[in-house]
């Protein structure tokens, strides 16, 4: 894959891989099992640049552009999907909506601290009956004399109740529009604004060591200025971010396969059957090959998808696609990876059995695997 990179490409992956091995690997099973969110590594993640990577360099990011971005996440995900997902949901949903569409005084306000990773954040988008069909959002933004109330709940957010979240941009229903539509308007709303209530989510089969919550408005009070963009572009943000984060999403699915991968292939290599180590079985061999193969695919087509948008080229169709076959392949390459281990693979004393449950969420989240379907079909204009 090396003619995709440039020497700069080559020594951010070299730098995040050696970290990732260093200061991750080290910790994420013990995280996992506590269910605990580690301010002190994401700070280090923070330290390590991996915040604010695209961003331009005037508000605090690192002015990279997508491939590195690309790289990094599959770097970081081949040891760790649940810190993958604290720098993806970061780096997309959270910084995205405001560096695209918010004020020069917003940006300025929000974004420094966002790409240092002194302050995560997070995106109010999924509401308990309000999932792929996000249209149906049914927290509301009422228009007051002061500003505005935001009432309602959300569910499945990210980076918004650790002692590093500054808060959340919000996706209300602030009206109807002509065509009987909802007017959908993205809002930011701070950490410790009155009625902001954010409740952890446990118990999680995936990203245990990552920020899940719910989060609840009752009567919320935002002034004018919290407007992220023009009032009614809600819905137009939330898919332009969500076209950026399914590149993050595929680089996660294509490290959870490549970890998975190497994990498979050394343990058949030293497991030994009838007299000689499992890899020299064709079964097994076989299986090895076409994980690899489809690991390689996977890359070639994201690494080509993340080129389009640093091209400045439409990459909707390919995002969705990259997103789509990254994922699965990611499941695919897990479950085999598995069954390679045989029963060890199911024991915790086993890091595959941690990447077998870390991928089942990327087929989920940033839309399903079934939406990217549609979403891609769309484009091909059917």
């Amino acid at each position: 894959m090396d003619t995709f990179l440039n020497e700069e490409h080559k020594m951010i992956r070299d730098a995040i891989r050696k970290f990732a091995e260093g200061e991750i690997k080290p910790v994420a099973r013990q995280l996992d099992e506590e269910e605990k969110f580690s301010p002190e590594l994401t700070k280090k993640m923070g330290e390590m640049g991996l915040f604010g990577m695209t961003i331009d360099p005037k508000y605090g990011g690192h002015g990279m552009d997508a491939l590195s971005y690309v790289i990094a996440m599959e770097e970081v995900s081949r040891v760790d999907g649940s810190q993958g997902a604290t720098i993806t949901a970061h780096n997309s949903i959270g910084i995205g909506p405001i560096y695209l569409f918010g004020t020069e005084e917003q940006k300025q306000k929000y974004l420094p601290k966002m790409c240092t990773g002194e302050m995560l954040w997070g995106f109010g988008l999924t509401e308990p009956n309000a999932g792929s069909d996000s249209r149906s959002t049914e927290t509301t933004a009422t228009k007051t004399n002061s500003g505005w109330v935001i009432n309602g709940a959300k569910i499945f957010i990210t980076n918004v109740a650790n002692e590093l979240s500054g808060g959340l941009t919000v996706q209300a229903r602030t009206g109807t529009r002509k065509d009987g539509q909802p007017e959908l308007t993205c809002f930011i709303v701070e950490k410790g604004t009155p009625g902001l209530t954010v409740k952890p989510m446990k118990h999680k089969l995936m990203w245990r060591a990552s920020d899940t919550a719910e989060v609840y408005f009752d009567n919320v009070e935002v002034k004018d200025d919290a407007i992220v963009g023009e009032i009614g572009g809600g819905s137009r943000q939330m898919l332009t971010a969500l076209d950026y984060g399914r590149l993050g999403i595929a680089a996660m699915g294509l490290g959870a396969a490549q970890g998975a991968f190497e994990l498979a292939l050394a343990y058949a290599k030293e497991r030994k059957q009838f007299g000689q180590a499992i890899s020299k079985f064709q079964g097994i061999s076989f299986k090895l090959a076409d994980m690899a193969t489809e690991i390689e695919h996977a890359r070639v087509f994201l690494y080509h998808a993340a080129k389009m948008r640093d091209a400045g080229l439409p990459y909707t169709k390919e995002a969705a696609m990259a997103k789509l076959y990254c994922t699965e392949v990611a499941g695919r390459v897990t479950d085999a990876a598995i069954q390679i281990h045989g029963g060890y693979g199911l024991m915790k004393e086993y890091d595959v059995e941690r990447f077998w449950r870390d991928q089942r969420i990327l087929q989920i989240g940033e839309g399903t695997s079934e939406v990217q379907r549609i979403v891609i079909s769309r484009q091909l204009g059917c």
